[in-house]
This record gives C-alpha cells, sequence and structure tokens, in this order.
C-alpha cells in the first residue's frame, strides 16, 4: 500500500467512525463541530499536499474538498435545528454526506490499487 493509500485510508476510518457515530446520535452539536473541524485539518495538511498523477485521482480529492466544506454547511443547519424531528433530519443529511464522503475515498482507494498493478 502507497503512503497516498494510507492517507486515503485513514480518511476513510475517520468518515466512517464519524458517520457510525452520527447515526447512534452520540454526538451534539458541539462534538460534531470539533470532530469535523479536526477532519477538515486532516484533509489539509495530510491529503492536499499529495501528489496525484491520476486526473481522476485529483478529481476525488475535488469532490472531496466540496463535500467536506458542504458538510460544514450541514452541521451549522444541525447546530441550528429546534425541533427534535429537524435535528434528525439534519443528522440524517450528515450521515448521507459522509457516505458519499466514504465512497469517494474508496473509489481513490480502487484507482491507487488499479495503479499500483
Amino acid at each position: 500500500m502507497s503512503l497516498n493509500s494510507q492517507e486515503y485510508q485513514v480518511l476513510a476510518t475517520l468518515l466512517e467512525q464519524l458517520q457510525a457515530d452520527a447515526n447512534t446520535n452520540q454526538l451534539d452539536a458541539p462534538d460534531l463541530r470539533q470532530r469535523l473541524t479536526s477532519l477538515q485539518e486532516f484533509f489539509r495538511q495530510r491529503i492536499v499536499p499529495l501528489t496525484d498523477t491520476d486526473s481522476r485521482v485529483q478529481s476525488y480529492r475535488t469532490e472531496i474538498s466540496k463535500q467536506l466544506r458542504l458538510l460544514e454547511v450541514d452541521v451549522m443547519f444541525f447546530q441550528g435545528a429546534r425541533q427534535a424531528s429537524t435535528a434528525q433530519a439534519r443528522l440524517q443529511t450528515i450521515s448521507d454526506r459522509l457516505t458519499t464522503l466514504i465512497q469517494y475515498c474508496a473509489a481513490i482507494l480502487q484507482q491507487e490499487e488499479n495503479g499500483e498493478k
């Protein structure tokens, strides 16, 4: 497994952990905000500097960046939810966005694996 693959695997694991916690309602808004900030920092510090010659991987990384920004907006909406039903709907949106991010990581890992063969 290449260094790039290891970094994307760590990102996928962090996303999966966050999704599991969000799905079991173990996170309140401040916790969710803090975890998102940590996730964004990891992405900026460990993923952005990676050099990828494959244009598809670069496209996925651009999409991940965009989805992380949208996730930040989703978290802000969750923080503003006043009713339990609204908060639950916002958590579902967050979970869906995390699923998308996990799928992008899986696609990059698959791409990296195919490139190494």
